[in-house]
């Protein structure tokens, strides 16, 4: 709960820094942000120092406060300690993977929260990068990304959503992340001593986090859009709803090559997983800004999306990418089945 708090508080934050730099007679609520009050600091631009103070004593206060409260408590208890007991909950119990909705769901609520709230607030500022005073030479190489001039709203919304193509990806290994920590915890093998099949459990697995995939990836796209639409910039839905499926193709290949590494070497899946998503999306955003080759910068997933809206969708190569992903799931489910459980 405490992570989940701390990343709440964390994009509370943000929102009041967005706010506050977009909305006209709002600039008082940098004052209710630490990210605020870095900007207030201003120091290419008349520094002031004395704001430092703030960060410094909201610091003190809150370890005061910290210790103060963890030297009130016993272990495992706290402001808001976990109920040991209650009125048992059957929902969402009848099967493996309804069981996995039950267990992922807050995790999957928070994400679609703050990507919903994210792409919503890119849309708004859309239409003011035209104005933002970015340089020439960032334009050019923002550019040579594909995704047009990032001064024109569509070319800035296409510049945006590969990192939502990242975000996306980065969830359906936390998906996988989530069943190795089942398998790790000793929990899976108690649900496969029932009537359970191990390729039902990870096919179920398998079809909670692409679902999870698609709605995240729409709910990108049709906030983007609401954000947009309320900025003053007049976009299709329907583009930006390809804009968000756009984010899948690559997603749903991680997620077949994360649940293959899960199923062969499962102490080192997630580590694997998520160090291929980040050298993909860094090989993509860097790779022809250095000056690559073409082949090599070919070889990341990423460089095969066309960046809608500003590009049309790349079919041939969406196709491609979700066959890959559909191979890898089969051969993680087969690999899986003739494998034992490993713990920690």
């Amino acid at each position: 709960m405490a992570l989940e708090l701390g990343g709440a508080a964390f994009g509370l934050l943000l929102l009041l820094r967005v706010i506050a730099d977009t909305s006209a007679g709002a600039g008082w609520l940098r004052w209710a942000t630490p990210l605020g009050w870095a900007e207030e600091v201003r120091p290419f631009t008349g520094a002031h120092p004395i704001v430092l103070l703030c960060p410094a004593v909201a610091t003190v206060l809150l370890l005061i406060a910290a210790f103060r409260i963890a030297a009130g408590r016993d272990i495992a208890t706290g402001l808001l300690p976990a109920r040991d007991g209650g009125e048992p909950r059957l929902g969402l119990l009848s099967s493996p993977t309804t069981q996995a909705l039950r267990a992922e769901r807050g995790n999957l609520t928070v994400w679609l929260c703050s990507i919903g709230a994210f792409a919503y607030i890119d849309g708004v500022i859309a239409k003011s990068t035209s104005s933002a005073g970015i340089s020439k030479g960032l334009q050019r190489e923002a550019a040579k990304l594909g995704s047009g001039s990032i001064v024109t709203p569509t070319g800035y919304l296409a510049f945006v959503f590969i990192f939502y193509v990242l975000a996306v990806s980065l969830f359906v290994c936390a998906q996988i992340g989530a069943g190795r920590h089942e398998e790790a915890e000793e929990r899976l093998e108690t649900l496969l001593s029932l009537p359970v099949a191990r390729r039902g459990w990870l096919g179920g697995r398998l079809l909670l986090a692409a679902c999870g995939a698609i709605a995240i990836s729409l709910a990108a796209g049709i906030f983007s859009w609401a954000g947009a639409e309320s900025g003053g910039v007049s976009i299709s839905l329907a583009r930006m709803l390809e804009a968000g499926a756009n984010c899948l193709p690559v997603a749903l290949l991680f997620l077949g090559i994360a649940a293959l590494t899960y199923a062969l070497v499962p102490r080192a899946s997630a580590g694997i997983a998520y160090g291929l998503v980040t050298l993909a999306f860094l090989w993509d955003l860097f790779g022809s800004v250095l000056g690559a080759p073409k082949w090599l910068v070919d070889l990341t997933p990423l460089e095969h999306v066309g960046l809608v809206p500003a590009e049309p969708f790349r079919v041939t190569a969406a196709l491609i990418m979700l066959a890959l992903a559909a191979l890898a799931s089969l051969a993680a489910v087969w690999a899986f089945r003739r494998r034992d459980l490993v713990g920690e």
